[in-house]
């Protein structure tokens, strides 16, 4: 899974979602791209299980990129656990994805199979996506 190396705060404010994305909107490095439609937090773990979908349907023919990278760490609180006595521990770590981000690249396979591979890993995304052509 993504996570990274070192940040130079542990934690961080949740923040908004506001607006579409301003960088990462075109298909910069494959021939196809897997695009969002809408604003959400992908975890790592969503991530990594795209990424698994895509080669194994492919069979690890052609190349992959992904284009984001889960730098947002999002603490949980234990279960039972009152009220208070501060913040949480980081949980998990999230990619915050807004409308029209490129969120997997692909190339070197044919449009059948790209389309196919996109379409596997998006059901494994929280986050409607559509597919685009260089």
């Amino acid at each position: 899974m993504l996570v990274p190396r070192r940040a130079k705060y542990r934690k961080q404010f949740r923040g908004r979602m506001k607006g579409n994305a301003h960088s990462g909107t075109n298909v910069s490095f494959g021939e196809y791209g897997l695009v969002s439609e809408e604003q959400a937090w992908v975890t790592s773990r969503q991530i990594e299980a795209a990424r698994r979908a895509i080669t194994h349907f492919t069979q690890r023919g052609g190349r992959v990129w992904i284009r984001i990278f889960p730098d947002k760490p999002i603490t949980k609180k234990p279960a039972e656990t009152r009220m208070g006595s501060g913040k949480g521990d980081v949980y998990e770590y999230v990619a915050v994805v807004k409308p029209g981000r490129v969120l997997f690249e692909m190339g070197g396979v044919s449009k059948e199979i790209a389309l196919s591979a996109l379409r596997l890993a998006s059901h494994k995304l929280s986050v409607k996506t559509k597919v685009l052509e260089k």
